[in-house]
């Protein structure tokens, strides 16, 4: 193969729902996939594509390493949503750092990563050769894709935007769905005192098991409960990290509890950590806990947790989604 083209982006993490804000809430968290995309030019038939795929980390070894790889399935979408020929040979390199199947948004970072590489890619010149689709310059002008459209197209491939906002953005972000099915997204930057502490399991879960324990309807008054709750967390998080503020602003009526059956374990130690006082949640669809923190409380989770857990103290990536240089990887 030829190399044409070639771009790095990295993604962070991220957790949804933080306890009350259910598809809406997210934080991104400093932990990152990396992927290295580049175009090729196939040897032998100069007609038929060619898909290389190369996973480091997280998911090596099963993941699809052809066209059904996640990423590649979203920049084969993205350039034909921007109207851009597909090109004839794509070579992903993937170091991944999120944990599969978590709760840590790990399927919106390929997404967002795969978004992102495509629209970086679009209309980059080719090597030498015949290609009908591209025209004497060597270099077609690729259309307009803004963050809105980078953004749309994210949530209708994941189907929500409460995991894809943060991984784009960056920092705490409020996601909804206007009533013409267009995501909006708003951003703010978590107190600079917040310290989150992720705690994996070894075990999996997907996210449409835990979705498929949540009821059709709930009571008006889980509703307003979890209404006033999210509205508080934001309001502690950015301005006021008081663990007592916390503890409330992180109780949880909408989905927490029905879908502990899927996840005992962690539901049991989200139980026993809020009875020592820290504000811990179930990150997305689980089975990972997020604790909310101003100071290091490994030595308060560690005993809680035991050997079964991976506790680990993360930034909050303010940054979000971003096409780098591969020298500065």
């Amino acid at each position: 193969m030829t190399e044409s083209s070639r771009v790095v982006v990295r993604v962070p993490a991220t957790s949804a729902n933080l306890g009350p804000g259910f598809d809406t809430l997210g934080l991104a968290l400093g932990l990152y996939d990396e992927v290295e995309v580049s175009l090729v030019e196939p040897s032998g038939d100069p007609v038929s594509g060619s898909v290389d795929v190369e996973v480091e980390g997280e998911g090596a070894g099963e993941l699809d390493l052809g066209e059904g790889h996640l990423i590649v399935k979203t920049m084969r979408a993205t350039f034909d949503r921007m109207g851009v020929a597909q090109p004839r040979g794509i070579r992903l390199r993937c170091l991944n750092r999120i944990p599969h199947a978590r709760g840590l948004g790990s399927s919106s970072a390929a997404i967002c990563a795969g978004i992102l590489a495509a629209r970086a890619l679009a209309g980059t010149p080719y090597p030498a050769g015949p290609r009908p689709d591209v025209p004497a310059s060597g270099r077609p002008e690729p259309p307009e894709f803004t963050d809105d459209d980078v953004f749309a197209l994210a949530n209708e491939i994941e189907g929500h935007p409460d995991n894809v906002a943060p991984c784009l953005a960056g920092g705490l972000t409020v996601a909804w769905t206007e009533q013409s099915n267009a995501p909006r997204m708003v951003k703010l930057i978590p107190h600079a005192d917040i310290r989150p502490v992720v705690i994996i399991p070894r075990h999996r879960l997907s996210t449409e098991v835990a979705r498929g324990l949540l009821p059709e309807n709930v009571p008006h008054a889980d509703a307003s409960a979890n209404a006033g709750r999210a509205a508080l967390l934001v309001a502690a998080l950015t301005g006021r990290p008081e663990r007592e503020l916390l503890m409330a602003a992180t109780e949880d009526r909408l989905h927490q509890n029905y879908r502990a059956p899927a996840m005992p374990q962690t539901a049991d130690l989200v139980q026993r950590l809020r009875g020592i006082g820290l504000p811990a949640v179930v990150s997305g669809a689980g089975p990972t806990i997020l604790v909310f923190s101003t100071v290091d409380t490994q030595d308060l989770i560690a005993p809680e947790a035991g050997t079964d857990w991976h506790i680990q103290p993360l930034d909050v990536d303010t940054r979000g989604a971003c096409v780098v240089s591969p020298e500065t990887r």
